[in-house]
This record gives structure tokens, C-alpha cells and sequence, in this order.
């Protein structure tokens, strides 16, 4: 701590008529911190301005006296400094995420897999090993969630926490190709020594922020960068080759950054997972209702149970003609059936040309949409896919005119895709 004991003062007139000098008492006192040269000004009782060197302990002091003419003092003064010899670190950063980055580096793990991919036109012999690598984060219960293709074929997978040079061995827990999204394990408790799990937040609102932490392609070290909500959507998950709803940021997402967790606040808003080629900053993370359905059929069957489906194929009425052929009134919106997998449970119920008007008591519009939020619109299928395995669903059918509602069970898409082929030779 730096005080002022005493203040002698030595007045030169700045103006050229005359020239004297004295000796002062200078009656206000001013207190500055200086602590490893970081410097703290006062201000005087009379307004004056204290400026203190950390090369000389000399203040000079400017000031004002009532004929207006300027003066300079230069005031010696006896110091007591406290050092405590070590260079304090630098101001952190103005982050509006505040010290959600700080949890998140020690929440974030660079994963290091060896694969081995089937080959398929070869089907008795793998291709050769190969490694990639990805990133993750913890979640409580010592689990941690990263993307299906960063582990997919795997042979074994190892693991990296920030600020170590070790390696942990880590093996899948579960996997859920679909929805690109996977949980590991860790059996060493060393590795969890330091380690902080993230919490799942909600789906952020347009132009909310978000910061994507993560191990991409370009270095070794962590890497944070920064982005807006762009979208809100179903968008094609290029993995599982589905249909879910994922959110659309312009945060720069690269090879590497697959798995690592998307922070809004203090929470986590998605898990990085897929941009899109030949664009510039757009990037997706899965929303936390995916992920959070994902954890939930994990924690509730012991593995990945999927995601729900109707099995049925819809196209928008919003042709007039169409709308006025399947006897639809000016008050009616909804989709057609088109086509329905045999092995749906929809298949005993519903029938092609249905019209189907709502879904769980939702109307659903000619587009196929249903209200979202804040004058946004989403696909019914987000409805469906939200559905556990085995739930029923309430649908409203528009059929020869006459308006139905019927219950299907619903079942996870991967039970809907197979088709029973039989094959006759001629």
C-alpha cells in the first residue's frame, strides 16, 4: 500500500512577469495503490490531479489558485510500497460468458479414436486403421457426451483433459448413430481429479450468443470461438441420415470441433456436431432436447432406444385443386398421406389420401408446419420425434370427408426402416 506521509511542495510561477519560490505544506492529502506497477489516481480536495511514477517517487501535482495563474508543484513524498514480487495475471477478458469458460475448460476433453471401418466390398476384412479426433465434455455421473462419429468403428478411444500431458483410456457406453451423439466412460479416477461437468440449458433464441469450445483441426491446444443463433430447424443430420431439429449458429465450426459443447451463459445450448460446405459461418449444434431424449431412453433401457416415427411419407396441400379434391374446407389445414411403411403401426390405422389435421391436439398447417416459440414455425415431425418409444399419439384425419381421430403407438425410426423383401426367382 502506497500512502502520502507528508507533502513539501515547491511553487514555480508559470507566468514570465515574475519569478518566486517558496516552500508549502500542502494541506490535502491523496492515497494510490500501487501494487506490481499497476497504478490506481486520486483526485485532490482541490480538484487537482495526483500522477504517480513508478520509476521515481515524485508526484506532480497541477492545479489552479484563485488569480488564474497557473502553477506547477512538484511535491516529494515519502512512500511505503508493498510488493509481493509476482507479476499479477492481466485483467480477464470482457467475456459476456464471465466464467462459464473457465468451467468449460475444465469440462472439455480432446478424444483421440483409432478406427476400423467395415469394408464393404470386401466384407470378410475391415479397412485399414485410421485416427481421428474430436472433443467432448462431462456431463454429471462421471459420463462423457460427445458426437457418434467421432467414436463410430472404433477400435479403441483414449482421452485428454485441458492442461495435462496424460492420456486415459475410455471406452463407449452408448451410441446413437441417428441423432450423432455418444456417451463415454472413464474407469481411472485419476482422470476425474480437477474435473468439472456442465449443465444442460434450453434452445436459445435468435441472435442469442454462444461460444463453441473445442479441439479443431489448426493446433493442439483448446480452442474458443464465438457466434450467434442463426436458425431453428430440422436440418439432415449427415451421420444418421435423419431428420432432427438442430439449431444453426455462425460460430466457425471445424474438423475437431465435433462433440464439444456449445455455451450459452452458463449453460450448455448444444454439442457441436456438422457445418455446411461451400458456406461461410454456418455451423450446427444439437439442440439440449435431442440430447436430453438421447440420456433420458440411455438412463431409463441401459442403451440407445431412438428416435419415434410414424413410418408415414406427407405432402403439403397448398394447391388449391388438391385441397378442393379431398373435399377440405376453408378451415382446414393439414397433410396428405402419401405413403405409409408396412411395418408402422400407423399402417393398420391410417390410410393413403388421409388428410392428416393435427397431431396431439397441435393443427398442423398445409406446409406440414406447427407453431414454435416466438412466431416461428417447425416441422410436425419434431412433435413425433420427441415422443419416447411406445407413447401414443392422438391423430385427427381428415378421410372421404369426414373427420376421425385415431391413437397410434409410435415406434423408433430404426424399427420402422426395414422392409420385408422377398425375393422369387423366375
Amino acid at each position: 500500500m502506497l500512502t502520502l506521509l507528508r507533502t513539501v511542495a515547491k511553487i514555480r510561477s508559470s507566468s514570465s512577469s515574475s519569478s518566486s519560490s517558496c516552500l508549502l505544506r500542502h494541506r490535502p492529502l491523496a492515497t494510490s495503490l500501487v501494487r506490481n506497477g499497476v497504478i490506481s489516481n486520486r483526485t485532490s480536495e482541490d480538484g487537482g490531479l495526483w500522477l504517480f511514477s513508478t520509476f521515481s517517487p515524485t508526484f506532480y501535482h497541477s492545479t489552479t489558485i484563485s488569480n488564474q495563474v497557473e502553477l506547477e508543484v512538484e511535491v516529494e513524498v515519502e512512500v511505503e510500497v508493498e510488493d509481493s514480487g509476482i507479476i499479477p495475471p492481466p485483467p480477464s477478458p470482457p467475456y459476456e460468458y464471465g466464467g462459464a469458460i473457465e468451467v468449460a475448460l475444465d469440462s472439455v476433453v480432446k478424444i483421440f479414436t483409432v478406427a476400423s471401418s467395415p469394408n464393404y466390398f470386401l466384407p470378410w476384412q475391415n479397412k485399414s486403421q485410421r485416427e481421428t479426433m474430436g472433443s467432448g465434455f462431462v456431463l454429471s455421473g462421471r459420463r462423457i457426451l460427445t458426437n457418434a462419429h467421432v467414436v463410430a468403428d472404433h477400435t479403441f478411444v483414449l482421452v485428454r483433459k485441458h492442461g495435462s500431458p496424460n492420456k486415459y483410456r475410455a471406452h463407449v457406453h452408448a451410441i446413437g448413430h441417428e441423432c450423432d451423439l455418444a456417451i463415454l466412460h472413464v474407469d481411472d479416477p485419476d482422470f476425474w481429479n480437477g474435473m468439472t461437468s456442465l449443465h444442460l440449458g434450453h434452445i436459445p433464441f435468435l441472435q442469442q450468443a454462444v461460444a463453441v469450445v473445442g479441439y479443431p483441426q489448426g493446433g493442439d491446444n483448446i480452442s474458443v470461438t464465438k457466434g450467434v443463433v442463426s436458425r431453428v430447424e430440422p436440418t439432415q443430420y449427415v451421420h444418421g441420415a435423419t431428420q432432427l431439429m438442430a439449431i444453426q449458429i455462425d460460430a466457425a465450426i471445424n474438423p475437431g470441433n465435433s462433440g464439444g459443447p456449445a455455451i450459452m451463459g452458463d449453460k450448455v445450448a448444444g454439442v457441436a456436431f456438422q457445418n455446411l460446405s461451400g458456406a461461410e459461418n454456418i455451423g450446427y449444434i444439437i439442440p439440449v432436447p435431442v440430447i436430453k431424449h438421447f440420456i433420458s431412453g440411455v438412463e431409463e433401457c441401459g442403451k440407445y432406444v431412438g428416435f419415434c416415427s410414424l413410418g408415414l411419407s406427407c405432402q403439403p396441400t397448398e394447391n388449391v385443386q388438391l385441397r378442393e379434391y379431398f373435399r377440405m374446407g376453408n378451415e382446414m389445414t393439414g397433410v396428405l398421406v402419401s405413403k405409409i411403411n408396412p411395418l408402422s403401426d400407423a399402417h393398420r390405422i391410417l390410410k393413403k389420401d388421409d388428410i392428416i389435421l393435427a397431431f396431439d391436439g397441435v393443427p398442423i398447417a398445409n406446409d406440414g408446419t406447427v407453431p414454435f416459440r416466438n412466431r416461428e414455425r417447425i416441422t410436425f415431425d419434431h412433435l413425433v420425434s420427441m415422443k419416447k418409444p411406445n407413447e401414443t399419439a392422438k391423430i385427427r384425419v381428415l378421410r372421404d370427408g369426414i373427420q376421425y381421430e385415431f391413437t397410434v403407438t409410435l415406434q423408433p425410426v430404426s424399427l420402422n426402416i426395414f422392409y420385408i423383401v422377398i425375393m422369387k426367382a423366375i
